[in-house]
């Protein structure tokens, strides 16, 4: 009988030797019939970070001001789309070239949206939690949990909402480039969740955190020290398998130097995984920009940019 040769998906080092040793061949031999080992890898070597998110807001010139005289974000860029019905806004800590933002969307007459059950929220860092909320109180800022440590800890957080319902946390931290620190999202299979963004998007899981007397597990991913750059984090309540995602928040952007390359890496992970790719890659009509878009297993959509168009685009908004 044919001895059928079982090669996993993405295989280590450690299984690339044991494969070799049960079949009796060469590691290099091993890694030809295991081409997607070397495509695997690209992910960790691409130059990837995490550009913005894109949600839906209700009155455009409102959340520019709130997020502004509020937060002390700064509006970066400001664009108008009459012909689509929808304009953008695009806010944030720094240049986009390196820092996390918010894009905006206002799409006209529509005011209200559904940010359903899915999406937590964002975080922001700031070396004084209780002078930021009374700086947002003061502007009408929704204040749903005072300033103080949390349950357990010394750190200090408060939430509080923006207009349209969005939840913003605030972290006491002490000075760091990046002060939009985090997004939030909620998903129904954590280790599930943890693989697909190792895998598909290069991500580090940073920190796991398992709260059984509050019922919860969250994981945070992300490029670098969560101090240093913004990550996500992944939140699995017990026994939550699904969420409603509404209609409000869209989706994150993640830089990539190769669209292509990374689109055969998350059509191999979804395989595994689950999602799916939604946006074949290549040129935005109109834009020049090199793109390629998913849906990870819970359904949360990512965007992968390429670097050089992006920054392209950039500069010539400029």
């Amino acid at each position: 009988m044919m001895q059928v040769l079982e090669v996993p998906v993405s295989p280590n080092l450690k299984q690339l030797k044991l494969i070799a040793h049960n079949y009796g061949m060469t590691e290099e031999a091993a890694k030809a019939v295991t081409p997607n080992a070397e495509l695997l890898e690209w992910p960790k070597k691409d130059k990837r970070r995490l550009l913005h998110a894109v949600y839906r807001v209700g009155d455009l010139d409102r959340t520019i001001k709130f997020y502004t005289e509020g937060f002390g974000m700064k509006l970066l860029r400001h664009r108008d789309i009459p012909e689509e019905k929808y304009s953008n806004a695009f806010l944030g800590f720094g240049p986009e070239e390196s820092n996390f933002v918010v894009e905006l969307t206002y799409n006209y007459g529509v005011t209200s949206y559904d940010i359903g059950e899915g999406f937590g929220h964002f975080a922001i860092a700031t070396e004084d939690v209780y002078k930021l909320v009374e700086k947002l109180r003061a502007i009408g800022g929704n204040i749903t949990r005072e300033p103080g440590p949390v349950k357990g800890g010394t750190s200090v957080i408060a939430f509080v909402k923006d207009p349209d319902g969005y939840t913003f946390e605030l972290i006491q931290r002490g000075p760091t480039p990046e002060p939009l620190c985090q997004l939030m999202l909620r998903v129904g299979d954590l280790d599930r969740s943890i693989k697909f963004y190792e895998k598909a998007l290069g991500m580090k899981l940073l920190r796991k955190i398992d709260r059984p007397e509050y019922k919860y597990t969250l994981a945070m991913v992300g490029y670098a020290d969560e101090y240093q750059t913004t990550v996500l984090e992944l939140t699995y309540n017990y026994g939550v398998t699904e969420y409603t995602k509404g209609n409000a928040y869209a989706q994150i952007a993640v830089s990539t130097d190769d669209v292509y390359k990374s689109a055969e890496v998350v059509n191999l992970v979804t395989q595994e995984l689950g999602g799916k790719i939604t946006r074949q890659p290549g040129l935005i009509p109109g834009i020049n920009t090199k793109i390629t878009s998913f849906l990870d297993p819970d359904g949360w959509k990512t965007v992968l940019v390429d670097n050089e168009d992006f920054l392209k685009e950039l500069h010539k908004e400029d």
